[in-house]
């Protein structure tokens, strides 16, 4: 177990060594050994109490030993060369699908409940998570035009342990993104950027934070704030926690508020990545845009979004993925399908195996299949089993 860390005065880092902040603020760090390797020097003790996080090493290592390590000429040698290397990585233009085809300009954003790319940053569970994860850095390395979008969670993903009579427990440490790598977005005039959505008519604010993964920008949606009610600020609290309406509010939040949130940052993505069902709200909310922006019909809306949607399922059993009642729906979505142009009704049935069978629940996976021209399994033996699961839709 991680021994307790005491917080003290955030020590001045001097002027010599102040790039370790970039190394620090980029998750290249993740995948790099050297760079890990870099931040273990200043101090390998601290360095494994931290829990491997850089930006809570800078904030708790001495202001002695910041100080010895500027007058180090290896240590300064190697955080240049490193700088050097992570600065000419950054700066190299992208491989864009304009240089091949100019009238197609490319911009994907990839949309997932869960990324799993380092332990510092515990907003993930396991291999869907850690598959986000890869996918991110690869499109780095890659160097392709890639955003992500994902939930910001304060108490992320439940940590096990073993009670004093062995029975396993488990707890929600508090994540302070204050001493993690990541950042608020802010607009033009210094405020936090934010988006809103609606929950019961209610609207909700959410913040928009960025994690730079390498060359690519992933930016997280959190609703702890101040002016929600108590109730909804917890929306992003927990990773898979709370009940069945709160993995709906989740997901609006991720899907809805993650669309708007790229068209507030400016970003217009040609094409969306939805990651297992928890984001397939985002294919509605484009043709909410579409319809709003182009004045188009639901239907030629529909085949925009369509076209231009990737699905990736992952559960390979029914019941593991999210249905919900449509009563539970209808207090969130009847007004939201009245701006889609179409009866709520009609909205149910795209999340149905069988759109005429009015009991049965609505499935946001079934969702994600209908408005995705595009279905990825996560091996071949999975595609074989999802094949036969889903094929009514």
């Amino acid at each position: 177990m991680k021994a307790k860390i005491k917080y003290k005065v955030v020590p001045n880092i001097p002027k010599e060594i102040d790039t370790l902040q970039r190394l620090a603020y980029n998750l290249r760090f993740s995948w790099k050994d050297e760079i890990q390797g870099l931040f273990q020097m200043i101090d390998p003790r601290l360095w494994e109490e931290c829990g491997h996080n850089p930006v809570l090493l800078l904030g708790l290592v001495s202001q002695e030993r910041l100080n010895e390590l500027s007058r180090d000429h290896n240590f300064l040698a190697q955080l240049e060369r490193l700088t050097q290397n992570v600065d000419r990585y950054i700066s190299q233009p992208r491989i864009l699908a304009e240089d091949y085809y100019p009238e197609m300009p490319f911009q994907a954003a990839y949309f997932s409940a869960e990324f799993g790319m380092t332990e510092c940053l515990p907003i993930y569970s396991g291999g869907m998570g850690v598959l986000a994860g890869d996918t991110i850095k690869s499109a780095s390395d890659l160097n392709v035009p890639l955003v992500g979008i994902g939930l910001l969670y304060q108490e992320g993903y439940f940590s096990q342990y073993l009670s004093a009579d062995g029975w396993q427990m488990e707890t929600y440490p508090m994540n302070d993104f204050d001493t993690m790598p990541v950042t608020l977005v802010r607009d033009e005039k210094g405020r936090p950027l934010t988006v809103s959505v609606d929950f019961k008519g209610q609207p909700v604010q959410i913040l928009i934070w960025r994690i730079d993964v390498g060359r690519v920008p992933l930016y997280m949606l959190d609703t702890n704030v101040g002016s929600n009610p108590p109730e909804f600020r917890r929306t992003t609290a927990q990773l898979y926690g709370g009940d069945r309406e709160m993995r709906l509010r989740q997901e609006i939040v991720l899907g809805i508020g993650g669309v708007r949130a790229l068209k507030a940052l400016g970003i217009e993505p040609t094409v969306i990545h939805i990651n297992e069902g928890h984001s397939a709200f985002s294919a509605l909310e484009r043709i909410n845009i579409l319809r709003k922006e182009k004045g188009l019909s639901f239907d030629a809306a529909r085949e925009v979004v369509l076209a231009t949607t990737v699905f990736t399922t992952h559960t390979p059993e029914p019941a593991g993925n999210d249905l919900f009642d449509p009563e539970l729906l209808r207090g969130y979505f009847e007004e939201y399908a009245k701006e889609l142009g179409i009866n709520f009704k009609v909205l149910l049935g795209y999340g149905r195996l069988d759109p005429h069978n009015g009991s049965e629940p609505f499935g946001v996976s079934t969702l994600g299949l209908r408005l995705s021209a595009y279905t990825n399994a996560v091996s071949r033996l999975h595609r074989q089993v999802s094949q036969a699961m889903w094929q009514k839709v």
